[in-house]
């Protein structure tokens, strides 16, 4: 096999890691350890959320595969062993190299890697952090660094990953354990759930060390995610948002990413020939976000599911303030920030701006339009100082919020 130069490595395994959704960054801090003056990368002292940086920038991560040979043959997975796909491989230092010269140009502001298993679990291991580690210690990068960490990798690797990378994630690949056995075999549900609880107690540990001592060393500050591949199995949405409301619950993670399921070439009769709507993966998106910022329980979610699917023409909110009438209209001038959460078209921000002016003067209905974009839906389901709507919430004038196009990608 020929030997490919570090350009091309770059192609195959830049393209390769396009399967891995859970490279957004959130809740990093810049970096303080390794001390070396004049560090490479520092971010803002505000931090990165969602790959955007508070004001508006965002955030650019280079994400690699270290390298996409793979000693497991998971169904769904195009870099599988008997996947016949063009391989490659980088160094460790190609790796750190490649890092440093996209942020010189500006490019990039961090590193999200990740890697097919090569010989075993902990050499691969080894070699995701030795990356990191050359990285914060030789050349004092004080970027973002997510590093995705393999469950049967020795506690002593993922202590080591912890100490050089803001973030850490375990992917769970499917909702369901019966789903990974038979599409993962080579994989266990156990393993990845005692890895995640293990990574959630070390990371309980340094929180406590950081509260006795300013000056004790971080640890994966960003915290844990995972990721859950949506539609390679016949889950339905409710299966998929359980096991999301059980990982945050028990795992207390950062993120639950959802990446739609991609056929390939080769791959089993048994799998899908289509991939699922991209749709379907922004409803997860809206639903998870109902359940982690807007104080929806997740049985309110699913009960604006139909038979445990979320509509994809409607997004969640609007599907439960249908399906829940009699508690609107709600007053913005009055009603407290966790009904006004629940309107259609009011998100997080727009709430709370809402709440600090009414603090000065009430609010009519074109002030309310000017905080968000999706006035004609929410005038629907709120009264203000000269609105009412003139109809029941039954009536025919809902038509114009309900038809939403299934296309429309904004959030709330």
């Amino acid at each position: 096999m020929a030997r490919l130069d570090i350009t091309k490595k770059l192609a195959v395994l830049a393209d390769a890691a396009k399967y891995d959704a859970s490279c957004a960054s959130s809740g990093a801090k810049p970096r303080k350890e390794p001390v070396k003056a004049g560090g490479i990368g520092s971010i803002t002292g505000e931090g990165i959320c969602h790959s955007y940086a508070p004001d508006g920038r965002c955030i650019s991560l280079l994400k690699l595969l270290l390298t996409n040979h793979c000693i497991y043959d998971c169904l769904y997975c195009v870099n599988r062993v008997s996947s016949d796909v063009q391989r490659a491989r980088f160094t460790p230092e190609e790796v750190v190299q490649l890092t440093l010269d996209f942020y010189r140009r500006n490019y990039i502001e961090g590193l999200f890697l990740s890697s097919g298993i090569i010989r075993s679990p902990d050499y691969t291991m080894e070699q995701l952090v030795r990356v990191a580690q050359l990285l914060r210690e030789e050349h004092g990068f004080r970027g973002y660094i997510h590093l995705k960490t393999i469950p049967d990798a020795d506690p002593n690797l993922i202590e080591q990953a912890g100490r050089f990378a803001d973030r850490l994630s375990i992917n769970v690949e499917l909702p369901k354990a019966s789903s990974l056995e038979k599409l993962a075999p080579q994989k266990q549900a156990s393993t990845i759930r005692k890895a995640m609880g293990g990574l959630r107690l070390r990371l309980d540990e340094a929180e406590d060390e950081r509260r006795r001592s300013r000056r004790a060393p971080a640890f994966a500050p960003a915290g844990q995610s995972t990721q859950m591949i949506v539609g390679a199995d016949g889950e339905r949405d409710s299966d998929i948002l359980e096991s999301s409301a059980t990982l945050y619950s028990g795992y207390k993670l950062k993120r639950v990413y959802y990446s739609a399921y991609s056929p390939i070439p080769g791959s089993s009769q048994g799998l899908p020939a289509r991939k699922p709507p991209l749709m379907r993966e922004h409803r997860l998106y809206q639903a998870d976000w109902l359940y982690r910022y807007y104080g929806f329980a997740m049985d309110e979610v699913l009960g604006a599911t139909d038979g445990g699917m979320l509509d994809l023409d409607l997004d969640p909110k609007l599907a439960w303030a249908l399906r829940n009438r009699q508690r609107f209209p709600i007053d913005v001038n009055t009603a407290p920030r966790e009904e006004l959460l629940r309107v259609p078209g009011l998100g997080v921000r727009s709430v709370d701006r809402i709440i600090d002016i009414r603090r000065l003067t009430d609010l009519r209905l074109d002030d309310i339009a000017k905080l968000t974009r999706s006035a004609k839906t929410l005038r629907s389901f709120v009264t203000a100082l000269d609105w009412t709507p003139g109809a029941s919430l039954d009536g025919a004038h809902l038509a114009a919020a309900v038809k939403r196009p299934a296309e429309q990608l904004s959030l709330f």
